[in-house]
C-alpha cells in the first residue's frame, strides 16, 4: 500500500484533500471505501476521468496561500515557543495582522 493510502486509511469520513501528485487509482479507491469524497482531480491523460469536487479543490489554494504567508513570520516557521498556548496565541496574532493587510 502506498504511503498516501496509509495516511488516508482510517480517517473519519468526509472530504480528503490531496494534490495531483497523488492521482492514483489505489488512493482514489481507499478514499471511496472509507466513505469520503475525493477532491483529487484526475490527470488529463487518463482514459477514465473520475468525478471530484471542483469547488473544494479550488478553495484549497486559498488555504495553502494563507499558510505560506503565515510561515513568513520567523517565529511561526521555526516554532520558538515551547508552550502550545503561546504558539497558538502568536498564530492568532499573525493571522489578524495578515487579515488587516
Amino acid at each position: 500500500m502506498a504511503p498516501a493510502c496509509q495516511l488516508v486509511a482510517g480517517l473519519a469520513s468526509g472530504k480528503v484533500l490531496a494534490d495531483r501528485a497523488y492521482d492514483a487509482d489505489s488512493l482514489h479507491d481507499v478514499i471511496l471505501n472509507e466513505g469520503g469524497e475525493p477532491v483529487i482531480p484526475p490527470r488529463r491523460h487518463r482514459k477514465y476521468q473520475h468525478r471530484y469536487d471542483k469547488f473544494a479543490y479550488r478553495q484549497r489554494w486559498g488555504i495553502e496561500g494563507f499558510f505560506a504567508k503565515l510561515k513568513q513570520w520567523r517565529r511561526v516557521a521555526t516554532r520558538y515557543d515551547k508552550l502550545a498556548a503561546n504558539f497558538l496565541g502568536f498564530i492568532k496574532l499573525a493571522s489578524i495582522m495578515l487579515w488587516l493587510k
